[in-house]
């Protein structure tokens, strides 16, 4: 038998790699009545603008109303790729003592997808300079399979083409805590602390576990000048089976205009800018993957847009002289 040629060895390649995400979402069906661990939770570059989805305790941290929305197209080039979009809203409640919000996830993998929708509440107090966020959070998450989008050489089964679309749901927990200054933020949070286990419609032996993750963020705004302020910040992801952990540093120029760099040790180097109008903010980000995926993916694509409405400032109880009225 004649050896395959480099150029014939490269298309095969290239074939098995776009195929890989459409086969993962059903590969965890093939061994029916067993139960599956799922993935991680989705990734974005711009975590700084995500709190809220990682930690429950960062609710009605901004004084404020606030909402921000981020879609990811990740790998692009990638058949079946992951396509991922964030919304959040979170709003200080004064007479809970703390703030509420919500989440909604929408994740796509090939033929696979899962989201979920939370709702949180962080009990917020003083403590030292600045405040501490204890908060929980509750909600669903939902998974489906649409096996009708699979062909049975990716599936490995053509049994697997006979299920149609298959659905499950189950409840979600979580738990964070949260404490910012003006300049300072940190935070530890678990999320899927029951791991849920999804029980599929065609075979309710079938589960699909949600590992538990644990999230840790910090960040610091360093004022250089007036003009000038450096905000780098940290943020790590695992579930105890793989992690992901970032590194980023953002310029910002009079607040408004931002630019900086991202690196998420051995996958990615980002790049991302973003500009602040008054109570509007617009971000996006292009990463580039440093793993053998970077071959045959043109990279990952991330637009962030957000919205605060600040409240105002309860007035002080401070009490001023006037020599009018000595």
């Amino acid at each position: 038998m004649s050896p395959i040629g480099k150029k014939g060895k490269k298309e095969i390649e290239e074939l098995d790699m776009k195929k890989i995400f459409t086969a993962i979402a059903c590969v965890t069906f093939l061994f029916l009545g067993t139960a599956v661990h799922a993935q991680q939770d989705p990734q974005f570059t711009m975590n700084m603008f995500n709190r809220l989805y990682a930690n429950p305790g960062y609710a009605g941290s901004n004084n404020g109303i606030c909402a921000n929305v981020l879609h990811r197209q990740q790998w692009v080039g990638f058949e079946g790729r992951p396509v991922t979009t964030m919304a959040n809203v979170d709003a200080t409640v004064k007479a809970l003592h703390g703030g509420v919000g919500i989440s909604i996830l929408s994740d796509g993998l090939g033929a696979q997808y899962s989201g979920g929708v939370n709702l949180s509440y962080a009990f917020r107090l003083d403590l030292g300079p600045g405040t501490l966020g204890i908060g929980v959070e509750g909600g669903v998450l939902f998974n489906t399979l649409h096996g009708e989008d699979l062909v049975a050489i990716q599936a490995g089964d053509p049994e697997i083409l006979g299920l149609g679309t298959a659905n499950g749901m189950a409840p979600d927990l979580g738990f964070g805590i949260y404490y910012h200054t003006d300049k300072l933020y940190a935070g530890i949070s678990a999320k899927h602390l029951i791991s849920p286990k999804i029980d599929f419609e065609f075979d309710g032996s079938s589960t699909y576990t949600v590992a538990r993750h644990y999230y840790a963020m910090a960040g610091y705004t360093w004022d250089i000048d007036p003009v000038w302020s450096l905000s780098p910040s940290v943020f790590l992801k695992t579930d105890a089976a793989s992690t992901q952990f970032d590194i980023n540093v953002r310029a910002l120029w009079k607040n408004m205009v931002w630019a900086g760099v991202s690196y998420r040790i051995d996958d990615a180097v980002g790049i991302m800018a973003g500009v602040n109008i008054k109570s509007f903010r617009v971000g996006y980000s292009y990463d580039v993957t440093t793993s053998g995926i970077n071959n045959y993916s043109s990279g990952s694509h991330e637009i962030m847009l957000g919205y605060c409405y600040k409240l105002q400032s309860p007035i002080s109880n401070q009490r001023y002289r006037n020599v009018r009225f000595l």
